[in-house]
């Protein structure tokens, strides 16, 4: 039976919806929801849809919508203030997973040539950025030092993936002069792309601003100006889009363009993502081989190349190998290049499927694996001193008689933790050589250190930790840390192991909900904070202040406050 266009995007539309709908209730990702009711439709599923073609030249649209959302949420400052340890993992892990990716695909297939092999390399050394984010946001570990570092290595990816793009249309013929004719409209495009956003795209933005609906057609007028204009070099259309958004990332209005473009990036990056699960081939033998093979090069590169550079640099066992764990998948960007790939001729149908199912795979199980990052750490650490390697805790291990002695045990360090420290330097410096600091984070280790404050590393969470520390011989012992930031283990756990090392301390932990406090307190607790209160009381006086015209003079007893301030955790 023949279809029209509005038939074929109303099948993909429906079974897209139906499928996410399904998907959400098993809390999977949707764009597993989207491949699997893209070949559930396509010719080699149900086949409601026979020819594609109408579905992939619409769906080209929700790359350059997709392309051009990234790089409005690309942070070029963060970007260009990657630190050393950033940068030195983000370069080994891109370098290194190629490399690896490309000897391994070349010589041992699935690819059937080297350019092809290229292609998955890359696209296996790409991590997915969105559901990294989401989970990690979830876990509320974005401002770990893991997380920083995951954060920055998918950062720089989107670099890498911006120089692939530039080179990808004239990979088939690399010579000099074409690959030197390539780099020259690159620079011809960021050039442009950045005078026009320097002093032409702020006036007219300005202007418009008052017309919500302008600002809207403007983006993507922007959007799809600087796609053609990669096209008409020879380029990619798809960096032009990533280009045109990382451009106007940094603008005032960058929010409410992000705001009006979403709904309809969403529709179109959709019927891009059902598109491409109708190119998914039926499951084969061969291809679920071929998919196992390329999912463990994927997690086999990201620990080769993740792990060796984070702990030569002395980040310790956690921060060498959480970010590892995190970067354990497939970015959305992988399916994006392979598509390219697959349009101009380099990349087979079958590579695509084995890369979706792998793809597929990778969401669900990195998604697991991220959620059980604390578990999967202990498990592997003692391997890891079975093989000769210590942790940062190894020169710490044993504690000297008058590291026991301390007085004062600050167990963890974030925010408050850092506040603290900062309010005994002002007002009882004399404490600070009474307080020892338990925490894993290496950063925090080396800040205290030139602040003179002792700091073990180690997990508060570990018996052996706490009894080395000289948690038994304590006299205060302090836990600021919500249990949402605990791993393992809640305020309640830690309190009830406090106890037993300590049965004279006074023991001070934090309590999120009121109804905690009472049970903390009867499991031995002699002080239970609540900070909610603290802030609602701060809050109330606000508003008081506020009725009385007298805001401003608490704002400037605020900041006078905040002077000098030199925090370990800022």
């Amino acid at each position: 039976m023949e279809q029209n266009l509005v038939t074929e995007i109303a099948l993909c539309i429906i079974a897209a919806w139906v499928v996410a709908v399904v998907s959400q209730a098993a809390r999977q990702p949707l764009l597993l929801a989207y491949l699997v009711a893209g070949f559930a439709i396509g010719p080699n599923g149900f086949k409601f849809i026979t020819q594609t073609s109408d579905i992939q030249t619409i769906s080209e649209i929700g790359l350059s919508l997709l392309l051009f959302m990234i790089g409005l949420e690309i942070d070029l400052k963060k970007m260009l203030s990657a630190g050393r340890v950033i940068t030195v993992t983000a370069v080994a892990q891109i370098l290194g997973g190629v490399l690896l990716g490309w000897l391994c695909f070349n010589f041992l297939g699935p690819a059937g040539n080297r350019l092809e092999a290229l292609y998955l390399a890359v696209a296996v050394a790409m991590s997915s950025t969105i559901i990294i984010v989401k989970i990690l946001y979830d876990k509320r570990e974005l401002e770990t030092l893991a997380g920083r570092i995951t954060l920055g290595v998918l950062v720089l990816q989107d670099v890498f993936v911006i120089l692939f793009l530039a080179l990808q249309p004239n990979l088939k013929h690399p010579a000099a002069g074409v690959m030197l004719v390539a780099v020259w409209n690159v620079i011809l495009l960021l050039s442009v792309a950045f005078l026009a956003s320097r002093f032409v795209l702020p006036p007219v933005f300005k202007f418009i601003a008052r017309l919500p609906e302008l600002v809207l057609v403007g983006a993507l007028a922007w959007c799809f100006a600087m796609a053609g204009f990669a096209g008409w070099l020879g380029l990619s259309t798809a960096m032009g889009a990533l280009i045109a958004g990382m451009m106007v990332s940094t603008f005032p209005y960058t929010l409410d363009v992000v705001a009006k473009v979403t709904s309809l990036r969403d529709f179109f990056v959709t019927l891009f993502f059902v598109g491409l699960g109708m190119k998914i081939p039926l499951p084969t033998w061969d291809c679920i081989q071929w998919t196992i093979f390329l999912c463990l090069i994927l997690c086999g590169t990201r620990w080769l190349t993740v792990f060796p550079p984070l702990y030569r640099m002395r980040q310790g066992f956690r921060v060498s190998l959480l970010p590892a764990i995190n970067l354990c998948q497939m970015s959305e960007l992988s399916l994006v290049l392979l598509a390219l790939g697959n349009k101009s001729g380099d990349v087979s149908d079958g590579s695509i499927g084995i890369a979706a199912f792998a793809f597929a795979f990778l969401a669900v199980g990195s998604t697991y694996g991220i959620l059980h990052s604390d578990r999967l750490l202990r498990r592997v650490a003692p391997w890891l001193e079975k093989l000769g390697l210590r942790d940062l805790d190894h020169a710490g291990g044993k504690t000297t008689t008058e590291e026991r002695q301390r007085h004062i045990c600050l167990l963890g360090f974030s925010w408050t933790a850092s506040s603290l420290i900062e309010e005994i330097r002002r007002e009882r410096p004399d404490l600070l050589a009474d307080i020892v600091v338990i925490d894993f984070n290496p950063v925090v280790h080396e800040k205290l250190r030139q602040r003179k404050v002792h700091a073990i590393y180690g997990d508060i969470t570990s018996r052996d930790v706490l009894h080395h520390a000289g948690v038994p011989h304590a006299k205060v012992i302090i836990c600021s840390l919500p249990n949402m930031v605990l791993k393992g283990a809640d305020n309640s756990k830690i309190l009830r192991q406090l106890r037993e090392l300590n049965t004279a301390a006074k023991i001070i932990v934090h309590a999120e909900l009121l109804a905690d406090i009472p049970t903390l307190y009867a499991a031995g607790a002699s002080y239970v904070t609540a900070p909610r209160v603290l802030e609602a009381d701060d809050l109330l006086s606000a508003v008081e202040a506020a009725e009385k015209n007298l805001l401003d003079e608490k704002r400037r007893t605020q900041l006078k406050r905040l002077e000098d301030r030199h925090e370990v955790v800022p």
